[in-house]
């Protein structure tokens, strides 16, 4: 599937105007990474979907239209841009455990764990019986099978995959509840009053100026959507809860644009805290597994009648139906068990399995889910109502792996740092100097920046400015 074509598919699936696809210029061709997938095509239409969603929105708000323009090759930047990253000059702090990894086990399976937490790491070990680092827990994978371990480790709530081919993952329930379902989904949940953009004018002169974005993600996908909201001129407040683990880069990485409060919601005070700054949100965008908020008063229709009008965002792993919505899994993981990992491994022929040259399918919900959004805030500003978008890694995943393989695509040369000079700019922190990737949409008026720094977590008021 070309660039083009995929972008059609999101734009027609969503319901939007196609005269505005006349608005946008793609540019560049797969393989632009050493993969079998369509990594670039996936990137590039995900990221000018975003950009021209913020396009009309600021339509709406402007009366005039622009062009917007996505460059593969920055596209693909902008997907590894927690790889790329870079603190006074030298590398951000370490993103993965040495554990986290690819594992033999008995009868000649592979499973994949992944102990970027520390809770998860220690829950993993106490199902081996193993003491920390590789060598003990790859001799304790040793004597397990592989579907046996990884049904354990999902029961005991813990992150893992057992590499599976794309003919075993179709034949798993959870593949097929997931097999009907659209790329993603925008639904309207209640009714509520037309809530048109206000004018430009007053400083209001970014497309998303003005929008209030609630965002209550940690790691990649979730985050990235707010970021990309931000960078199109949202307020976005991120909000972690003090007890919750993250990784510093990323943190640091998509951080950029937003401000960042802490609210326990293990406490009334804290809910009473999030429920007031949500009567005062347009976007509540969330990657707690199904269900998780709405066991503490936050999920989609508890908002919609708190805050009539709200656009109600969430990011899952597997799918928010089927057998595995509760499983726990990340970008890595969610490739493992869907057959990508595979894919790249026979395509190889190496011995180990391998992933994608990038978090695909992170960054690529990322930008869905922001896309999603903006197309929700455009039909509340036409037709009022409450609105739910969802997605899901693996929906995602599924999409890719419809584009069809590149039989060669793994003689692309690898991308450093140096050759993307011109897709990063450095801003000052209190991290230090953080040299990061920059949007890629390239709007013609409405150019996509980050106007803050990222911030510590925690590091302001749980308030909106």
């Amino acid at each position: 599937m070309t660039p083009e074509l995929a972008l059609k598919h999101i734009w027609t699936l969503a319901g939007c105007d196609p005269v505005t696809l006349h608005s946008v210029a793609l540019s560049g061709a797969d393989p632009g990474l050493p993969s079998v997938y369509r990594v670039g095509s996936l990137a590039s239409a995900t990221i000018a979907a975003t950009g021209l969603a913020a396009a009309e929105y600021w339509r709406l708000r402007s009366g005039r239209r622009q062009h917007v323009a996505v460059q593969m090759r920055r596209a693909l930047a902008a997907f590894r841009s927690e790889r790329y990253l870079r603190i006074d000059d030298g590398p951000p702090p370490v993103l993965r455990d040495p554990v986290t990894g690819f594992y033999e086990t008995r009868d000649g399976r592979w499973v994949q764990l992944h102990t970027n937490f520390a809770h998860h790491l220690q829950g993993v070990l106490r199902v081996l019986g193993c003491e920390n680092g590789r060598e003990p827990v790859a001799a304790a994978i040793r004597n397990w099978d592989g579907a046996t371990l990884d049904q354990t480790l999902a029961d005991e709530g813990l992150c893992a995959a057992l590499i599976r081919t794309p003919e075993e993952w179709a034949a798993l329930e959870q593949a097929r509840a997931i097999a009907g379902l659209p790329l993603f989904e925008i639904e309207r949940i209640g009714d509520a009053p037309a809530e048109p953009p206000r004018r430009v004018g007053s400083g209001l002169d970014r497309p998303l100026a003005g929008v209030r974005v609630l965002d209550l993600s940690r790691i990649i996908a979730g985050p990235v959507a707010g970021r990309a909201l931000a960078h199109h001129g949202a307020d976005v407040l991120m909000i972690n809860g003090p007890h919750l683990p993250n990784i510093a880069p990323l943190v640091i990485d998509n951080g950029r644009g937003k401000r960042s409060a802490v609210v326990d919601l293990r406490d009334a005070a804290g809910c009473e805290t999030l429920g007031g700054l949500a009567r005062d949100a347009d976007v509540f965008l969330q990657a707690y597994r199904p269900g998780a908020l709405a066991a503490r008063g936050f999920g989609p229709p508890e908002l919609a009648r708190l805050r009539p009008g709200i656009v109600y965002v969430s990011v899952c792993a597997y799918g928010h139906t089927g057998p595995w919505a509760q499983r726990r899994g990340f970008d890595s993981l969610v490739q493992s068990a869907s057959g990508i990992a595979w894919h790249e491994r026979a395509a190889a022929g190496s011995a180990e399995p391998r992933h994608l040259p990038c978090q695909a399918l992170d960054h690529a919900t990322g930008y869905l889910a922001a896309f999603g959004a903006m197309v929700a805030l455009a039909r509340r500003a036409s037709e009022g109502g409450s609105w739910h978008v969802k997605v899901s890694l693996a929906q995602t995943g599924r999409w890719l792996q419809s584009f069809g393989l590149l039989p060669d695509g793994q003689q692309a040369p690898e991308v450093a740092l140096d050759e993307i000079g011109d897709c990063v700019a450095s801003v000052q922190s209190e991290f230090g100097r953080v040299l990061g990737v920059q949007p890629a949409e390239e709007l013609a008026e409405t150019p996509a920046f980050y106007a803050l720094p990222p911030a510590r977590i925690g590091a302001h008021e749980a308030r909106w400015a």
